[in-house]
């Protein structure tokens, strides 16, 4: 199993940006005989880290090397800022295309890996929870499963702010540079509930999602809103939660459910 660090020009952010990948084709037989994963070519599982973090943040504080060499999954973790993997304004902020469109076109060329939807997952931790969905959700043909855990679903806590205001996270300017208009949040493509009713107007085939969250975590009912909100557009979606807080206790408890998720299994 290789970890590879790669800095690569990115034309969405108009610089260098860094990508870390676990790849597991080159482990040794003994460690892959008799694992049906590996009768299968790997696949991909892209994942977004949280607000305030880095995309190191998954190799150090998860176990997501020793999932990846039991799934043949090729795990591709990009940088993506305090962005919650968003378009923002100007050149060079294009988070949202870069883990979108971006980062899998060139994996999968460079590696030689499927371009397949089915192939290609997306998951998220917090502010990356929050982006796996926008993501999925605007690019809903270039991924087929996308899991959440404890999403930082604020859109609408955030969405009456005014020039001044803070709360322990972020301030007005922040959140109006990476989320625009705060006024017209609610209604703009920012809102991955807006994205889900106009994909299920255009009749799109949105990916399958999976969400947990920790019922002390400050965002739980944000996570609940959101559960509700599928559930009432029709839209499928499995949904857990369990005791936990926001932190990696949680997360790695559903880290491997959920990649099992991804992958069609079921315990």
């Amino acid at each position: 199993m290789a970890i590879i660090q790669m800095d690569v020009f990115s034309d969405c952010l108009r610089q260098m940006t860094n990508i870390k990948m676990i790849h597991p084709g080159d482990a040794p037989a003994f460690m892959t005989a008799g694992n049906p994963h590996y009768d299968r070519p790997s696949k991909i599982l892209y994942l977004l880290h949280g607000y305030a973090n880095g995309n190191y943040f998954w190799l150090s504080g998860s176990d997501i090397e020793n999932l990846a060499l039991r799934y043949n999954l090729a795990v591709v973790c990009p940088g993506g800022g305090n962005s919650f993997y968003l378009d923002g304004k100007g050149v060079g902020s294009a988070y949202g295309r870069l883990v979108g469109e971006e980062i899998p076109r060139y994996i999968q060329k460079t590696f030689g890996l499927s371009s397949r939807r089915e192939d290609n997952l997306l998951g998220g931790i917090s502010m990356g929870g929050f982006g796996a969905l926008h993501t999925g959700l605007a690019y809903p043909e270039n991924f087929g499963r996308v899991f959440a855990l404890s999403s930082a679903l604020i859109v609408h806590g955030i969405k009456n702010m005014k020039e001044g205001d803070a709360n322990p996270t972020a301030d007005y300017d922040y959140y109006a540079a990476v989320f625009g208009d705060l006024s017209q949040l609610e209604a703009s493509d920012n809102n991955p509930e807006t994205l889900v009713r106009k994909r299920m107007a255009e009749k799109r085939t949105l990916p399958e999602f999976y969400m947990a969250c920790g019922t002390e975590d400050f965002l739980i009912e944000e996570n609940r809103r959101f559960r509700d909100f599928l559930r009432a557009e029709g839209v499928p979606a499995q949904y857990t939660e369990s005791p936990g807080v926001h932190d990696w206790v949680f997360w790695n408890q559903y880290l491997e459910p959920a990649i099992r998720w991804t992958l069609g299994e079921t315990d």
